[in-house]
């Protein structure tokens, strides 16, 4: 397929998916149950983090946590009492267990006790962002409470590990890409969508690859960046929106 012909073909599929249809079956839905921008955020984070395994599993499993939280994440977080944690003690999904559960919770606490929205923790503290710095620097804020789990490290990723680090990209994606399409949320705006990278799992990578838009052999923060950068000379202010594409001719497609 010649580069125009996968351009055309990629827009195609991206405005086939980019659409509220899309919604039901993905773990963007939760974030969506909400209005309130914290509780949207919050919802989206942990959706994102907790995003492993059958979608159908990840959405109860996350509206499970939105109950035992009384459907206000946002107030809960912010005015629970020590009792009141007592009943996310069951909470768990794959390795992500009550302690994992509890620290993202004071974090949280901590954050929105100093911050109004959930973005300024990915903003370096002297500006210039970027997505490596952005990451990195999110993940050592996330972690710098006293006495957090060590545990808990292995579910937010970083740059410098090498990660793909495709939850967080697909956190950011949803929470910074704007269009009038009802799926991504577009509600931040220190970040541009030019600035976002492709959120790089099994199906992106297995499409891109055979469509020969990543050419790197291993998958790491490198072949994402790789991949965003082809994907930017289709569309250099909103690369991300073809993991619309990818994605759902990885997984709805099985191309």
């Amino acid at each position: 397929m010649e580069i125009q012909d996968i351009k055309a073909f990629l827009d195609s599929k991206a405005t086939q998916y980019n659409r509220p249809d899309f919604i039901k079956n993905d773990p963007i839905s939760i974030p969506h149950l909400f209005t309130k921008k914290q509780d949207i955020e919050i919802m989206g984070f942990w959706a994102a983090v907790l995003a492993w395994g059958q979608r159908v599993t990840i959405i109860n499993k996350c509206k499970e946590l939105i109950s035992l939280m009384d459907g206000a994440p946002y107030d809960f977080i912010m005015n629970h009492e020590e009792p009141d944690l007592k009943k996310l003690l069951k909470f768990k999904h794959r390795t992500f267990n009550d302690i994992d559960t509890l620290y993202f919770i004071a974090f949280f606490r901590y954050h929105y006790q100093r911050h109004n929205t959930l973005e300024d923790a990915f903003i370096p503290a002297n500006g210039g962002y970027s997505p490596f710095r952005g990451l990195g620097g999110f993940r050592d804020y996330f972690f710098s409470l006293p006495d957090y789990p060590h545990r808990t490290k292995k579910h937010i990723s970083s740059p410098s590990q090498k990660s793909t680090c495709k939850r967080l990209n697909m956190f950011l994606r949803w929470m910074v890409r704007k269009d009038d399409c009802g799926v991504d949320f577009g509600i931040w705006n220190k970040i541009s969508p030019s600035e976002l990278i492709m959120p790089c799992d099994l199906h992106v990578d297995r499409v891109a690859r055979k469509l020969k838009l990543i050419t790197r052999k291993q998958t790491d923060w490198q072949t994402a960046v790789e991949l965003t950068e082809r994907l930017r000379e289709f569309d250099p202010n909103d690369p991300v929106k073809y993991d619309f594409a990818l994605f759902g001719l990885g997984i709805e497609e099985k191309f």
